[in-house]
Parts: C-alpha cells; sequence; structure tokens
C-alpha cells in the first residue's frame, strides 16, 4: 500500500510591487509531480518523476531515495534536501550532454569555503537543534491533531507559563530534568489569577514574591500537574518525531494531598432545597436581571430546566445546554435524552467529553411530572432546532461557559453556596443517588456516561447489544432525594 503526502514548502514569490504572496507547492511547480510515498515497513520515500529528456542518460523514469522516517513532520523536513540533491543530479545531467544548465544548481552542494578558525557557533546551533518555542508551535500547528477550543486554550496556556519560565529560544534538547524541577518549583509558589495580580512581573518573579510574603493563595497541586501533563504531551510528542532523544520532564508530578473524591462534593439537601426555593422557581420579576428578586414571573427556560435535568437524568452541564430538540426522543415507549454530537443539518457545535459519553438516558419522571415534556413540544412547535437557544456560545467553543458562569451567581444570591461544590456537584448527587436506588453498576456507569476504569472491563462486555430502553427507565426512576420537597414546582 502507498500513500502519498502532499508537500507545501512554503514557496513565495515577489510580484512588481514587492508585496509577498505564498503561492501553493502544487501551483508552482505542477510539472515536478513530486511526492512523499509511504512504502512498506511504514517508511517514507521521495519519489521524483526524471524529465524526459533526460531519462535516456539516467536510465529510470523515476528515482525513488528513502528519507529514513516514518514521521511525516520529519519527511517533509528532510524532503527540501532530497529534493535539492535529486536537482543537482539532474543538472549535471544535463551538462554531460551539452544542454542549458544553471550554474547555480551545479554549485548547491560544492564544498564549503575554507574558515579562518573553527565555526564553534554554527557547530552549536547545529548540535542543539530545534528551540523551545519552535517546537512549541510545531506541536500547536500540528494537522493532525483534533484540538478542540478547551484544548487548544490549556495549552496555549501551559504554553505562555512554560515559555516564561524555561525561555522560548532555549535549545529544546539541551533542556534538563534539573530545569523541570525548577520549573515545578517556580509552579508550586504562583497564586491563582496571579496575571491578573501581578501583570508586570514573570513568573519566576512573581514566585520569588510569593515566598518571600508567604502566601497561602496558591495554585493546587491538581493545577501543577495539568501543566505538566500538557508540557509532557509535547514533548512526549517530540520524541516521537525524532526532533528529541528524551522527555526530560517524564513522569514528574507532585502529590496531591485531596482525595480526587473530594475536590467537588455533592449538594447537601439544605443546599438543593434553597436553590429550587429561590425565587427563579417560586417567582421572580423576571427571567432577565430580575431572576433573583421576588416576583409574579414563573419563567420556564433554560435557567429553569438545566440544573433539574442534571439533577436527575445525570447530565453534564455542557451535554444538557447544547440539547437539540430532536434529541428529545421516544424509544420503545418511552421518551429519552439522546446524548450526541450529531445534529440535523450542517451544525457541528456540539461536543462530547468522552466516547463513553453518547448515550440515551430514559427522562426521568419527576422531570415529566414537572411539565418538562411540554416545554419541548413548546419548543418544538416554534420552529426551534436548540432546547435551550438562549444559551450562547462561549469563547470557549462551549455554551456551558456561559451557564457557569450565571449559576455561580445564582448560586451565591441564593444564599446555597459552599466550599467544594459548583454545578458538577448535580452530577455528584446524581451519582449518590444511584448508589441509594440500588442500581446495578453498569447500568449506573451507562446512565451516567462515566467509563468503567482501567482493568474492570472484561471480553464478555464486548457481547450483546446492551440493556433495553425499558429497564433503563426503570433504574433511573427508581432515583429519589430524600427530604427535598419540589411539590411547589408542579404546575
Amino acid at each position: 500500500m502507498l500513500h502519498n503526502f502532499p508537500v507545501d514548502h512554503g514557496l513565495t514569490y515577489s510580484d512588481h510591487s514587492g508585496k509577498r504572496r505564498k503561492d501553493c507547492y502544487t501551483k508552482l511547480l505542477r510539472n515536478v509531480r513530486t511526492h512523499l510515498v509511504e512504502r512498506g515497513g511504514g517508511r517514507i520515500y521521495y519519489r521524483r518523476r526524471v524529465p524526459e529528456a533526460l531519462r535516456g542518460i539516467i536510465g529510470r523514469n523515476e528515482i525513488w531515495r528513502s528519507l529514513r522516517t516514518d514521521s511525516p513532520t520529519v519527511a517533509k523536513r528532510r524532503a527540501l534536501r532530497v529534493a535539492a540533491q535529486i536537482e543537482q543530479e539532474f543538472e549535471i545531467a544535463r551538462s554531460k550532454v551539452g544542454l542549458i544548465v544553471d550554474p547555480i544548481m551545479l554549485e548547491a552542494f560544492g564544498e564549503p569555503a575554507p574558515l579562518a578558525s573553527p565555526p564553534a557557533i554554527v557547530e552549536t546551533e547545529a548540535s542543539t537543534g530545534i528551540t523551545l518555542g519552535d517546537l512549541y508551535d510545531a506541536y500547536m500547528d500540528d494537522p493532525t491533531r483534533d484540538w478542540s477550543p478547551t484544548t487548544r486554550m490549556a495549552y496555549q496556556t501551559t504554553k505562555r507559563l512554560v515559555m516564561a519560565i524555561l525561555g522560548a529560544d532555549t535549545p529544546a534538547r539541551s533542556i534538563t530534568r534539573s530545569q523541570c524541577r525548577d520549573m515545578i518549583e517556580v509552579l508550586r509558589w504562583q497564586p491563582r489569577n496571579a496575571s491578573k495580580l501581578f501583570p508586570k512581573l514573570t513568573p519566576v518573579e512573581i514566585a520569588e514574591k510569593a515566598k518571600a510574603e508567604g502566601r497561602t493563595d496558591l495554585i493546587n497541586a491538581a493545577n501543577i500537574n495539568t501543566y505538566l501533563n500538557k508540557l509532557g504531551g509535547v514533548l512526549n510528542w517530540a520524541v516521537k518525531e525524532e526532533m528529541l532523544e528524551r522527555n526530560p520532564a517524564q513522569g514528574l508530578r507532585v502529590p496531591d494531598p485531596t482525595a480526587r473524591r473530594d475536590k467537588r462534593l455533592p449538594f447537601s439537601t439544605r443546599q438543593l432545597q434553597t436553590i429550587f426555593s429561590a425565587p427563579l422557581y417560586t417567582g421572580c420579576r423576571d427571567d432577565g436581571h430580575g431572576y433573583a428578586t421576588p416576583g409574579p414571573e414563573r419563567p420556564r427556560n433554560a435557567r429553569f430546566w438545566i440544573p433539574l435535568l442534571s439533577m436527575f437524568g445525570g447530565l453534564r452541564l455542557n451535554e444538557a445546554c447544547q440539547l437539540d430538540v430532536a434529541d428529545i426522543r421516544r424509544i420503545d415507549g418511552v421518551d429519552c435524552f439522546v446524548i450526541t454530537e450529531r445534529s440535523d443539518g450542517d451544525q457541528t457545535d456540539k461536543r462530547l467529553k468522552t466516547a463513553s459519553s453518547e448515550r440515551v438516558v430514559p427522562i426521568h419522571v419527576t422531570l415529566i411530572d414537572l411539565g418538562f415534556m411540554d416545554f419541548v413540544r413548546q419548543r418544538k412547535r416554534s420552529g426551534e432546532t436548540k432546547l435551550f437557544a438562549e444559551v450562547g456560545m462561549g469563547a470557549t467553543g462551549y455554551r456551558s461557559t456561559t451557564f457557569s458562569a450565571w449559576f455561580r451567581r445564582f448560586v451565591a444570591k441564593a444564599g446555597a453556596a459552599a466550599p467544594k461544590t459548583c454545578f458538577h456537584s448535580f452530577r455528584h448527587g446524581f451519582r449518590d443517588a444511584l448508589r441509594e436506588a440500588r442500581i446495578d453498576r453498569d447500568i449506573a456507569l451507562l446512565l451516567g456516561g462515566w467509563t468503567a476504569g482501567s482493568g474492570s472491563a472484561s471480553v464478555s462486555d464486548a457481547y450483546g447489544s446492551g440493556y433495553r430502553i425499558t429497564t433503563l427507565k426503570e433504574a433511573i426512576d427508581r432515583i429519589s432525594y430524600s427530604g427535598l420537597d419540589l411539590s411547589h414546582l408542579r404546575e
């Protein structure tokens, strides 16, 4: 099997006005027919068709040269040199039979002029290779990576920190493990919102200031490990692409004293009762800025429904915010949420956290009793595509961004704020409710879109077609929240 890789050498030309314009490789060299080709074993070759006038001299129709790599990124760089070498060979062949030649091409790989002293600087540059900044740019521009907006933003944030601490012009191969440990020490002393608190200081200066002042409002271990994870991803990619021999940050982490399950807590019954007794749910001035002010209005839209969908359906915030009207379907006689990235038409604005997030969740009986299906029918009659069209897209490419910011303000104004709780606490409460209802673990994981975890799956999981919708419906309807009174929400 042969695979061709398009080659774009970034060729440019100047018009008479001096303006530089980039033209694609195929337009400028359409008659050259040069390709990078993958052959057996994954090795990539450079293939060049011999000009007809030279085939009798060279004795073949094509020239193939191994680039000695299976990496398209590395092959693309090496192809430049191989292409120039072959072109020089063609020029030499032309000169032997009296054809017109380009003297510059004949000199292209001649011996360099002798130097008065050893080229120490040149040798240093050659041995150190690519800078950390250029390496990071190559990783971020890699077309084979499917970046979500939040993932790209996370890598950009990490890049800014790493560049500020280690230096963008630092040769990537010169970075030592000791330097990586020094970087961790700088990160350990970064206050939360450091760039806003000290916009004119570097991370190193901020760390020194924070240490001298004995600050305690520092980023946590999870934040530091996230930065290390992102940096490790870049360096591992560079090793794979043959830009580095090793990853100097391999395996570096800081201990996290907080257990994962304790980072976020479910809402207490008191918090839930306070949330669902706020003016938004009992009567407010309006659903705009007056949502926290008591009044006669009882609006039923995104702000009303999304917390309830998470509490009784286990939906992640973005899963609820991005629902299409068409995602509410009747399957085998059961009204269900269909959690998917697919949409009718050309829309591509939906994203899921993991592959296991795609699932079908029967709609809890409490949501039906509260009139949720009537709300869906009203949106359908209005011709809406999105179930919650009023929730706009955030700067990160997720609808949950704007809703999450509003929900924090809502909880605070309702008097329900508490440490370690946020919108995601509904999911934690949903998982506890599944346990309290003695729901089979496999069904619980399926309803919540959770993965089983490494090592817990077996070969038998690949057999069969899964649970019937009626089985899932019976399970989810058993979920309840003891001591919570929502009778005032029934129409």
